[in-house]
């Protein structure tokens, strides 16, 4: 339909356009639905849904998995004991597995190693003996270990040949394998910061949840705590309170004393965290409304005010882990953590202070890896969660 405008002349005439697609209710439906669902749904769910997009924390909280499972089963993941020693391969460099042997499959297997001494550096030469054929086993019987403490056992996730070596990453100074030394070393080393974390949350929650929530003169003190904590050198600090735990105690006293030590000394910036958190949410009507009602300051804290804000504690506890797994690996290099018969990584890495070994024997350093990945991986997971404890962002 067209009309005349002002001046007489004919309007040009609009089309109207149509979707030419049919009609679909149900997808409105679904979108309906959906939206219920996103609306409905509690705000651990928003969560979840929220970080299964971030790709790289989800894939990092998988590798996380895969580390701790060496925790329970390190006897049955390890090819080795942990103390294990072969005398005959001092220093020996890591065996490649191979999947074929002149041109015929075999399926997983490494090559033999002879050894003799190079009377010049007076060091171990090691060659590979391509006629040795070494086949893995899978799922097999080994050596013995005690399980959990439990019962006597002999199973293993894989195996060396029957009269065989199987060194994936070579052996120290005294013939102890170094993957299973790293299998046996994750058990410390990642619960290290489990204990260390638990020990800093519970004294961030007190302190932080005290200073935020009465303020005045305990907030003071508290933070004049705080601050005279935080203003020491941190490794420093580490060292001298590790070189006072007694050398009479046992392996497994040095590990709590080292995990309570690093639990004491990372409290206060969860404490301060706390603090600010609440408060901004003590000044909210539902905690108002609940002093009010008679609650008591500890029912307000504990089932009011913390919860609130239970996803940033989560978020910055796993920021917290690494730490403590690099101030335990630190220690322990340094002889002032664990020692042998404790095995971590850090005890590990001990072998490798001096550089004229490495340089030599590099695969010494092989430790270094899994610390990375796991710093790494906490630090993506810890950032994937941050993200995802503010779900209405």
């Amino acid at each position: 339909m067209s009309m005349d405008t002002r001046d007489g002349t004919p309007a040009r005439e609009v089309e109207h356009y149509v979707d030419p697609t049919p009609f679909n209710p149900a997808v409105t439906e679904e979108m309906t639905e959906e939206q219920e669902q996103f609306y409905q749904a509690s705000q651990w769910q928003i969560m979840w849904w929220k970080f299964k997009r971030h790709k790289i924390a989800v894939w990092s909280g998988v590798v996380l998995i895969l580390f701790y499972l060496c925790v329970p089963f390190a006897e049955v993941i390890a090819p080795y004991g942990p103390n294990s020693r072969d005398s005959l391969h001092l220093f020996a460099p890591p065996q490649s597995i191979h999947l074929f042997n002149e041109g015929e499959f075999v399926g997983p297997f490494v090559y033999g190693m002879t050894s003799q001494i190079d009377m010049e550096t007076l060091q171990w030469v090691f060659t590979e003996d391509t006629e040795n054929v070494q086949p893995i086993r899978f799922f097999c019987r080994g050596a013995s270990y005690e399980f959990w403490g439990l019962f006597d056992a002999d199973f293993h996730l894989f195996c060396p040949a029957e009269e065989g070596t199987l060194f994936l990453i070579g052996t120290d100074r005294l013939g102890r394998d170094q993957f299973s030394g790293l299998v046996y070393g994750a058990r410390l080393s990642l619960t290290v910061g489990l204990v260390g974390v638990t020990i800093s949350i519970v004294l961030g929650l007190f302190f932080g949840g005290i200073a935020g929530y009465f303020g005045g003169f305990l907030d003071s003190i508290i933070q004049r705590m705080i601050e005279i904590i935080r203003s020491m050198p941190e490794l420093p600090l580490w060292m001298a309170l590790s070189a006072a735990l007694p050398v009479t105690w046992s392996p497994v006293w040095i590990y709590f004393g080292l995990t309570i030590i690093l639990g004491l000394l990372d409290w206060p910036g969860l404490a301060r965290a706390v603090r600010s958190k609440l408060l901004s949410l003590r000044e909210e009507e539902y905690a108002k409304a609940a002093v009010l009602m008679g609650a008591k300051p500890k029912r307000v804290i504990t089932r009011h005010l913390l919860p609130g804000f239970t996803s940033h504690i989560i978020a910055s506890a796993t920021l917290s882990i690494p730490a403590m797994i690099l101030g335990e690996t630190a220690l322990s290099f340094l002889n002032l953590g664990l020692r042998r018969p404790a095995i971590s990584w850090g005890v590990l890495l001990n072998e490798a202070q001096n550089i004229s070994v490495v340089t030599v024997y590099p695969w010494l350093m092989a430790p270094v890896a899994p610390i990375i990945i796991v710093v790494l991986a906490f630090n993506f997971l810890g950032d994937g969660l941050r993200d995802a404890a503010d779900p209405y962002k």
